[in-house]
């Protein structure tokens, strides 16, 4: 028969863990309306951006810059990795570290080195304790991001890619929120910049000084800085998101586990008066 004391005692752990779980469960809601809310906000300033690039590599068909073309040579990359500062959340730090994981392993076997720019304590934690070369590390940052902490970290970027000629491609490796209970790791090329549709030059009124090219590799900053800015903030929406989802699942089981404990400690406090009830009859027998 268990112990009354310790069915008890477990009831009120679990209900212990249950409320920190369910108050776990509204911040991280809180905190996701937040973000998505950032990440709309900022998505009018990169589709401008985006556009304004692609109307000035569609202008010239001789058009050329250095981060359009793609360097021949099989050299590094430089990955930029996007975890969360904490744990609790089901598999979204793992997602994106095994992502990361498979294209390092990718490079290496390539005969390339791989360059890292770890984002969140996990991912800082996760490269410190692994043979990797790393660029620079920002942790705690995510919740509070802002467009001038990404066009730093987008100087630092171009700044490596235009000094180190091995530098194939810089990517960001970072959890795309697509649902309330789906969010993916995913990696993204920023550079260079293949993807701009500019294979129809055409002709227009527009003249550029000094040319072309020199006001594109002007803007590129601001789009890498707004990429950047777009995946920290998407990767958190993602990580409050998965985290709630996670914590909504705690509060469940641990309501299903009262709801065990409380089945047991009523069977056994049954059992207990049943018992004292047979030795009250068995001794009044006795007597008689």
């Amino acid at each position: 028969m268990p112990n009354l004391k310790d069915i008890k005692r477990r009831i009120h752990s679990v209900e212990s863990t249950m409320q920190i779980t369910k108050a776990m469960e509204l911040v991280a809601s809180s905190k996701f309306r937040h973000a998505r809310e950032r990440a709309e906000a900022a998505q009018p300033f990169f589709e401008a951006t985006y556009k304004l690039m692609a109307e000035i590599a569609a202008e010239d068909p001789f058009f050329n810059s250095q981060y359009v073309n793609p360097r021949t040579e099989n050299g590094s990359a430089l990955l930029i990795v996007i975890a969360g500062d904490r744990g609790l959340a089901g598999g979204f730090n793992s997602n994106v570290l095994r992502l990361a994981q498979s294209r390092i392993e990718e490079i290496t076997a390539q005969g390339g080195t791989p360059l890292v720019m770890p984002i969140g304590q996990k991912a800082v934690d996760h490269f410190s304790r692994r043979d990797v070369k790393v660029l620079q590390t920002y942790d705690h940052v995510a919740e509070h991001a802002s467009i001038y902490l990404a066009m730093d970290m987008a100087d630092l970027i171009l700044k490596n890619y235009k000094r180190h000629t091995s530098l194939q491609s810089v990517e960001i490796l970072f959890t795309n929120y697509v649902s309330p209970i789906l969010q993916v790791a995913e990696r993204l090329q920023i550079i260079p910049l293949t993807d701009l549709p500019g294979s129809h030059p055409r002709r227009c009124a527009v003249e550029y000084d000094p040319s072309p090219e020199a006001v594109f590799d002007k803007l590129v900053p601001q789009y890498v800085a707004g990429l950047i800015y777009g995946a920290i903030v998407e990767s958190f929406a993602s990580e409050q998101a998965a985290r709630r989802t996670a914590m909504e699942n705690a509060t469940d089981n641990a309501t299903e586990m009262i709801d065990t404990l409380s089945l047991q400690y009523n069977r056994a406090r049954q059992g207990a008066i049943t018992q004292e009830i047979t030795e009250i009859v068995g001794g009044a027998n006795a007597q008689q």
